[in-house]
């Protein structure tokens, strides 16, 4: 089972004395958690791609915020007239998010069941 850093929540190699991201000393005082604070949700991001993916809530959740930014601007500049166009792309997301084909968010941590 993978431990991370209570601190900065980044996951911990085996055996680690200090995390690698922020140094903090973990075998001493036992600061280490076996869930990641930082993880979100896979139910939530998936939904949301589902049912506001015209509007890219589902990546400015996830922290792709590029991407959500493209489809908020598609939806949003063409008057709605492509919103069909960022409604498809955040129905796929959403679904591939569901089913596991898309599994971490824009800092490269896990999607939480």
């Amino acid at each position: 089972m993978a431990k991370y850093c209570s601190n900065c929540g980044s996951e911990l190699e085996n055996g680690a004395v200090f995390c690698g991201k922020c140094g903090k000393k973990v075998e001493a005082d036992n600061s280490y958690v076996n869930y990641n604070p930082n993880a979100k949700s896979k139910m939530a991001a998936g939904l949301l791609g589902i049912f506001l993916g015209a509007f890219g809530v589902h990546n400015f959740y996830l922290g792709y915020n590029g991407k959500a930014v493209a489809q908020l601007l598609i939806t949003v500049l063409s008057c709605f007239l492509l919103s069909f166009v960022s409604s498809i792309w955040g129905l796929i997301e959403g679904i591939l998010i569901l089913t596991g084909n898309i599994n971490v968010d824009a800092d490269g941590n896990r999607l939480v069941d």
